[in-house]
């Protein structure tokens, strides 16, 4: 009988080279060959299924043959279902037929036979087509509990309540449950995952590049207290609390990766709403080179963080990819000759050779206290989490005049306004001068898929009203759009990349900013200067085939509307007011 691997490669979807890199991954990861080659996205699960079922002979069960109504057995307990991944979809008074992922597994068969005291058939099914009707399962199992959690805790004492909890968050369906919904993020590659509860049900979501997307099998309203209590369980929370915010955090290893979990309940109208975001420490890029970065704008941002002391700062609104870039900016600095501490809140990857201090509220070790604390441990290079408050960012300027380059993060729109929200900070304009180098504004945008992104023509119009001029290459007619396919989850984007805009201090800024201008006029003096805007860099990456028309003005929407006639009257002010300063 032939391997797998083997008639994967006579059909044409694997190669040999294919076959040894799986075998390689299997010895550290563990788990079935086919099951690795889907994790290494060589092949779809549906593939390896189909030549699962020719090399052992069962039959594949189809997504349409699953029953629409659940089979229910006596003898056959629910937990044997989930923690064995089978269901049964057929029953005679002679036989009853099971989709199991693993059907050749004899010890299945045996034990269904035995609990039913009748013959087991076992075919093979798809790994989503068997949890989509154990989860149909589950949910017809708890259909009759109208009454909901609440009568279920009527008249227990507080002891008995949280004894009650740990049993639900304890059930293998609710841990299987629970898992699953952490495995399809990690599968669908999501930075967040959200379950809420509303009045129609339970509403389960996945942040995915940025944008969330509904997810179909959203669990049973009923399930809603068992699965905030698993989650609470798993964070180390008060799972008795439902009346108060509360914050955890969740350490896993999920099909080969490493997961930080940080989780945030709060309590609504409807129950208590979830969210867990997904920190993959095997998946972070370190290198300045890997963030999206044109080539002009990163040498100039190297020659930023190479100098020897000043302040560089970081800005854009929260999930733009800051810290990121702070982290691989660290990176791409010598560790083993700087002395590099940072402070942060929290602490999202660890570095190797830097020193890196967690904010603890709770004992008032606060951004500002720590940095006191900082300056006397003689560092090179210090990054401050974020600059949240007046005296963090005094702290900040004043370690910079001192000698030492200070790396930030400020939430404003635009690379120019930074100054402005500095000064709003009590950052006097000639400290600014004296001690920023630079500003880098930055925004994600998601990339085209390269399995279906399709080519449109430009009309003359469309190249005036969006200013693509500039940077179409001599004779370029066409850039590409959104489509989607099975590859991208119909969305038209995998992954995404980032846009810059870098605003760098020099002389003619310093004096631009001396003379009182606003975020306006400093934005105009740049351009003039021959910055590179956010919306202008992602205009080079739509050109370039990498993104689309659509996601650069989602994502730069903001800095767009009504720009021409501001930068206009902006940059007429500006030519007035430099001389003078």
């Amino acid at each position: 009988m032939s391997k797998i691997g083997e008639l994967l490669v006579q059909q044409g979807k694997i190669s040999e080279r294919d076959v040894e890199r799986t075998l390689l991954a299997q010895n550290e990861m563990g788990g079935l060959f086919g099951q690795v080659l889907v994790k290494l996205g060589l092949v779809s699960d549906l593939d390896v299924a189909q030549a699962l079922s020719t090399q052992l002979d069962i039959p594949l069960r189809s997504a349409a043959d699953y029953p629409a109504e659940v089979i229910r057995l006596d003898g056959v307990s629910q937990d044997f279902l989930f923690s064995n991944a089978v269901v049964p979809v057929a029953a005679t008074d002679d036989v009853v037929t099971f989709a199991a992922t693993v059907p050749q597994d004899p010890f299945i068969a045996k034990a269904l036979s035995m609990a039913m005291d009748r013959p087991a058939a076992v075919e093979l099914g798809l790994e989503s087509d068997i949890n989509k009707a154990l989860e149909r399962y589950l949910e017809a199992a708890e259909e009759g509990e109208e009454d909901g959690l609440s009568d279920q805790f009527s008249g227990q004492s507080d002891d008995e309540f949280i004894e009650h909890l740990r049993d639900l968050a304890s059930e293998a369906p609710v841990i299987r449950l629970v898992n699953q919904i952490i495995h399809r993020a990690v599968d669908m590659g999501a930075s967040d995952i959200h379950i809420e509860p509303f009045e129609d049900g339970l509403h389960l979501r996945y942040r995915v590049d940025g944008v969330l997307q509904d997810s179909p099998e959203a669990p049973a309203p009923s399930l809603a207290p068992a699965i905030a209590s698993r989650i609470k369980l798993l964070s180390h929370m008060n799972i008795a609390e439902r009346r108060l915010p509360q914050d955890g955090r969740i350490m896993t290893r999920v099909k080969g990766h490493e997961l930080d979990l940080r989780v945030s309940t709060i309590p609504t109208v409807h129950g208590e709403s979830i969210v867990m975001r997904v920190l993959d420490r095997g998946s972070i890029r370190l290198s300045l080179t890997d963030m999206g970065f044109s080539d002009d704008t990163l040498a100039r941002y190297q020659t930023l963080i190479n100098r020897p002391h000043g302040v560089l700062l970081m800005t854009g609104p929260t999930g733009s990819g800051k810290t990121t870039t702070l982290y691989a900016s660290l990176a791409s600095l010598d560790s083993e000759k700087l002395k590099i501490i940072t402070v942060e809140d929290p602490v999202e990857y660890q570095l190797q050779g830097v020193n890196q201090i967690q904010v603890q509220s709770q004992i008032e070790l606060s951004f500002a206290r720590a940095l006191r604390a900082i300056l006397r441990q003689d560092p090179d290079i210090i990054m401050i989490g974020e600059m949240r408050d007046t005296e963090t960012a005094q702290i900040g300027v004043q370690s910079a005049l001192t000698g030492h380059l200070v790396l930030s993060t400020l939430h404003t729109n635009t690379a120019a306004s930074a100054i402005t929200r500095l000064e709003d900070m009590g950052v006097e304009r000639f400290l600014i001068t004296s001690s920023v180098n630079g500003v880098l504004a930055q925004r994600l945008v998601r990339t085209l898929c390269k399995h279906c992104k399709q080519e449109v023509a430009l009309e003359p119009e469309t190249i005036r009203r969006y200013g693509l001029q500039p940077f179409l290459r001599e004779g370029q007619t066409t850039i590409f759009q959104a489509r989607g396919c099975e590859q991208c989850l119909d969305s038209g984007y995998a992954g995404r990349s980032a846009i810059h805009e870098l605003f760098i201090l020099d002389e003619a800024m310093h004096r631009v900013i001396m003379s009182g201008a606003d975020a306006t006029l400093l934005h105009a003096a740049a351009r003039k200067q021959g910055m590179i805007t956010l919306y202008e860099d992602g205009l080079r990456k739509v050109v370039a085939g990498k993104t689309s028309l659509e996601e650069v003005m989602r994502v730069t929407q903001d800095q767009t509307e009504s720009e021409d006639e501001a930068i206009a009257s902006a940059a007429q002010r500006a030519e007035v007011d430099a001389p003078a300063a």
